[in-house]
């Protein structure tokens, strides 16, 4: 949702806390097809992925044909400690994460990992993505259901054989706890704050690379929440 001026002003004051400003974006990486393909029965879907700020995660997931809704948030810790300022603070349990409802008849699961390891997140990164540190910004998938921990363990599997990074990959699969909404000023980020520093210089080279990558999974309009 669209927040108010002030609370715009005062975001500027905290960025500092938590996503940065001091990083040029990382180059793509042409992941490839999945090996073992989702199996999925119809109905709109949830996902979870963890990979960085939640801005450009939510940002790239939300130009991607069939999705439906993205939600930034946290996963991981408890209610009483799911706010921004406590959760960065790294010492919570949560990660920045992002809540995917996406229609399989259109985009399946598999296709979503994909996108996230070749433009959204740096596998290789230990709780850290660019020039945000912290447990909070560790990557990892949070599987839904059974098909869905199959298909995440398999394309991990198939990742690790090749030499598409220099370093291990060291995404996680967590198991799902909670996911708790991000507050209100962090939804639709990217879409209501397209010059923001941050986002300018971090997250829209990830839009880019997504329409460069995967035209025919790549949508123009920004799925509002």
């Amino acid at each position: 949702m669209r927040r108010p001026v002030l609370a715009a002003a005062l975001l500027a004051g905290i960025v500092t806390a938590s996503c940065q400003q001091t990083a040029q974006a990382e180059g793509a990486v042409a992941a490839p097809e999945a090996a073992v393909q989702a199996d999925e029965a119809p109905g709109r879907k949830v996902a979870i992925f963890a990979g960085g700020c939640f801005w450009g995660v939510e940002g790239v997931f939300s130009h991607v044909k069939g999705v439906t809704s993205v939600v930034s948030g946290y996963h991981g810790g408890e209610k009483k400690t799911a706010s921004y300022d406590v959760v960065g603070t790294g010492r919570t349990g949560h990660a920045e994460a992002v809540r995917v409802t996406y229609d399989p008849a259109k985009v399946r699961y598999d296709q979503l990992l994909r996108i996230f390891f070749a433009v959204v997140t740096d596998p290789t990164q230990l709780n850290y993505q660019g020039p945000d540190h912290g447990t909070q910004y560790r990557n990892a998938l949070v599987p839904m259901d059974k098909e869905q921990a199959r298909v995440a363990a398999g394309y991990l599997a198939q990742l690790k054989r090749l030499d598409l990074w220099k370093r291990p990959i060291v995404t996680a699969v967590e198991p799902y706890k909670t996911f708790y909404p991000a507050e209100g000023y962090h939804q639709d980020f990217m879409a209501n704050n397209p010059d923001h520093g941050y986002i300018r210089r971090w997250d829209a080279p990830k839009v880019q690379a997504l329409k460069r990558m995967f035209p025919d999974l790549y949508k123009p309009a920004f799925t509002r929440n």
